[in-house]
């Protein structure tokens, strides 16, 4: 029987791979430069080494995980797919009218405006037909209409088409045949149709989602038809799955037919991976902190859980899919430090990714960065960065802060390298609070998980900051993210909308509702080849008070009948989570039902880590190495380094030290101490104690 699994993360600087045996626990790693002319290459790079690290042939292995960035950067770089879009005559400017505001961070900026629609005007078409609100048929489809805008995309030599009709999700009937006509005339331009991308009320929402399926399906699809061909011909066939941003992977074939799903798919694999440790380890809240070369990935973890939305987007494009909830900034460890004009020091978002790459790496980058302020801090090895794979370039470092920051501040090389690092750890220090405190939550009872090749260096100066419990440092924390796609499941979402006050709801229509979703994710399943027994299906609503704008989703309990009582109790546990969400609640007030989801995984033979006996034992002069580290209060002081190998489940380091691994350095700041438990992860409290 197969039993390893490959996990793959294409990051903006590197490539993280890790691989395990599932029976076993046993976890092999490396990290390779991201190949951003030709992503596969990188991929494909990757793969070799860990099959020679692990000393396996491709036969050994189960399935590959694939989880990339390609979607976002398509959208953030405009270089997604010439797009048609056919809806509802009269409605050929939702995407330009939006939701008639402008972007919330450029509130008082009166020369900002929102993202150019991602379909110009003159592809935009609408065609003569209309469902009305109950979703029965007003106007019968015109289908001289359709071919008129078909003649126009024929001209225009559109990549993608996207229909989105009004209430089309109550109807799909029209939309079914304008795709037919469109196959008939295009049958080599693939067509996204709303009612099946996004079947939800709100226009613009629905629209914009599908139209970035469209926008993104041919960029996915040409990547993923690359891979698995280069793939087959030096690997013959591979099972090759793809991470989505809810959490849960798809079939490769799948990919291209719901591009909109891959947006954050790494990041996502970051949240899973959060959990994954804060069930391990008994800490069932937790913030995932993933900070890799290029970004700051901040998710929540409530229970052991991820916390979900079906709000999410890109670069102010609203993407309305069950999504893992992430916050996003520009703080890596490729984060350019800059002067503003005014003479105030600033980090990011720009970063100097793997090309150029920080100026210590010596690809030819000469703007001052995150990581070349640890190394001239000395809180990075220039021998041992990729266990000795790359070599860093001190001299280099220094000059790149004292041109670009410290001669213009006009202070020294080390307070302009001291500087940067707390700007950049304020910076993730408020994202981190902005992103828990708006959603209810105290952050001093949650661990702070620290994963992405940068993260371990900065994890215990943000959770003192910010009077965090603890932070979690797991093996292979360097390429963590790509340990959660190994231990995801498959997963697809499904969602009808159910517009209804509680007292209308009809308990038969509402259970029937969630069956024939049932049964669409059963089928789904069995598409993929997933055995029964390891479907496993879970239901959830989103709720609102009558008259709210917007809405919470709250779970709900799967159940063969329901009654009137099913419904009311649904509607005091909404009371409750509005509590815990918004601090008020109003428990007399009629709930608002708006869409029924279902979310169906395939559930993966569950993975560990393999466990060791503990016993604490204080490790003090056992450090691989000693040298010189910068700390801002205490300026230069002689601190142990020591070698995460090396240490052994129980082993207490007190700090001010260093843990070195291959992938990634761990910094234990005075007046903290680390403990290494049964999983090999680093639990690192900050009441100092020698004892």
């Amino acid at each position: 029987m197969k039993n390893l699994r490959i996990g793959i993360d294409v990051g903006g600087t590197f490539t993280d791979v890790v691989m395990v045996n599932e029976l076993t626990g046993k976890f092999h790693y490396t990290k390779t430069p991201t190949t951003h002319n030709d992503l596969t290459r990188g991929v494909l790079t990757g793969i070799e080494e860990i099959l020679q690290i692990g000393n396996v042939e491709i036969k050994d292995i189960d399935y590959i995980i694939h989880g990339t960035t390609i979607g976002t950067n398509a959208i953030i770089e405009g270089n997604g797919a010439r797009v048609g879009l056919i809806t509802t005559a009269g409605f050929e400017d939702v995407l330009e009218i939006r939701r008639v505001a402008r972007p919330k961070e450029a509130a008082f900026d009166f020369g900002a405006d929102n993202p150019t629609p991602l379909v110009p005007r003159y592809l935009r078409k609408g065609v003569i037909e209309r469902v009305d609100s109950k979703g029965k048929i007003h106007t019968p489809l015109d289908e001289n209409s359709v071919l008129s805008a078909i003649r126009i995309f024929k001209e225009n030599k559109v990549e993608a088409i996207v229909i989105s009709l009004l209430f089309s999700f109550l109807n799909q009937t029209h939309e079914k045949r304008i795709r037919e006509i469109c196959k008939q005339e295009l049958p080599d331009i693939p067509v996204s149709l709303s009612y099946q991308i996004c079947p939800e009320f709100r226009e613009y929402e629905r629209t914009c989602t599908t139209v970035m399926n469209g926008y993104l399906g041919p960029v996915i699809k040409k990547y993923m038809t690359k891979l698995i061909d280069q793939l087959k011909h030096k690997y013959g066939k591979v099972n090759l799955q793809i991470m989505q941003s809810s959490g849960g992977t798809m079939a490769a074939y799948v990919a291209a037919d719901h591009a909109a799903h891959l947006i954050n798919s790494g990041p996502a694999g970051g949240a899973i991976a959060t959990a994954f440790i804060s069930t391990l380890t008994g800490h069932e809240m937790a913030i995932g902190a993933d900070m890799g070369g290029t970004t700051f990935d901040i998710s929540i973890i409530h229970k052991n859980l991820p916390k979900t939305t079906t709000w999410g987007g890109v670069s102010n494009y609203p993407i309305k899919l069950p999504m893992v909830d992430l916050k996003t900034i520009g703080a890596g460890g490729g984060s350019i430090a800059w002067v503003d004009v005014a003479g105030a020091l600033n980090v990011g978002p720009k970063s100097a990714g793997s090309s150029p790459g920080p100026a210590c790496y010596g690809w030819g980058g000469f703007l001052p960065t995150v990581s070349d302020s640890n190394l001239i801090l000395g809180r990075l090895n220039p021998e041992y960065f990729l266990g000795g794979k790359l070599s860093l370039f001190p001299e280099k470092a220094a000059q790149a802060i004292k041109k670009q920051v410290a001669d213009k501040l006009g202070i020294s090389v080390e307070e302009a390298a001291v500087g940067i690092l707390r700007i950049v750890n304020a910076n993730m220090a408020k994202g981190i609070s902005k992103n828990c405190v708006e959603r209810g939550y105290d952050l001093r009872e949650f661990s702070l998980v620290a994963m992405g090749g940068a993260a371990a260096l900065h994890a215990v100066d943000i959770a003192k900051e910010l009077s965090m419990a603890r932070v979690i440092v797991p093996p292979m924390s360097g390429n963590f993210s790509a340990v959660g796609f190994v231990v995801a499941d498959i997963q697809h979402d499904f969602v009808r909308t159910f517009i209804k006050k509680d007292y209308q709801v009809n308990p038969d229509e509402f259970l029937n509702t969630f069956l024939i979703m049932e049964k669409e994710a059963f089928l789904q399943m069995k598409k993929e080849n997933v055995p029964e027994q390891n479907i496993d299906l879970t239901w959830s609503a989103d709720l609102r008070y009558e008259g709210q704008s917007w809405e919470l989703n709250a779970p709900i309990e799967p159940v063969k009948e329901v009654d009137n009582d099913y419904i009311k109790k649904i509607a005091m546990n909404f009371h409750e989570l509005h509590q815990q969400v918004y601090s008020y609640s109003e428990p007399l007030e009629v709930v608002e039902f708006v869409n029924l989801r279902v979310r169906v995984k395939g559930k993966n033979r569950p993975v560990s880590f393999a466990p060791e006996k503990t016993g604490i034992t204080l490790v003090d002069n056992d450090g691989k190495d000693e040298r010189d580290v910068y700390f801002e209060n205490n300026g230069w002081e002689k601190t142990l380094v020591f070698d995460r190998k090396l240490l052994s489940a129980g082993s207490k380091i007190i700090g001010p030290c260093l843990v070195e691994e291959t992938i990634s350095t761990t910094l234990i700041g005075p007046d903290s101490y680390g403990i290494i438990d049964e999983f090999g992860n680093i639990i690192i409290e900050f009441e100092h104690d020698s004892h």
